[in-house]
């Protein structure tokens, strides 16, 4: 049996998918999110939930990651901008 995330992901499948260009731009795009927001590498424990297009807020990682996502491509609210 492969070895997998608590999320269901298989590590290799992950792996492999966080290595093509469209993994690279969304973690480029989150780190870029959680630098803006002063969260990244602090240790709060807070997530960067992107609230529409180069927009995101600080959030719990837990009603960050359990929104679902079925229809609703953001979450709500109006974040700071993140892109230019």
């Amino acid at each position: 049996m492969a070895a997998k995330y608590a999320n269901g992901n298989n590590k290799s499948q992950q792996k492999a998918y966080n290595k093509t260009p469209k993994g690279k731009k969304l973690r480029v795009d989150a780190n870029r999110a959680n630098r803006k927001l002063g969260t990244y590498g602090n240790g709060d424990g807070k997530d960067a939930s992107h609230t529409g297009p180069g927009k995101a807020k600080l959030e719990d990682p837990s009603t960050n990651r359990a929104r679902p996502r079925k229809g609703k491509k953001y979450a709500p609210g109006n974040g700071l901008k993140i892109r230019s």
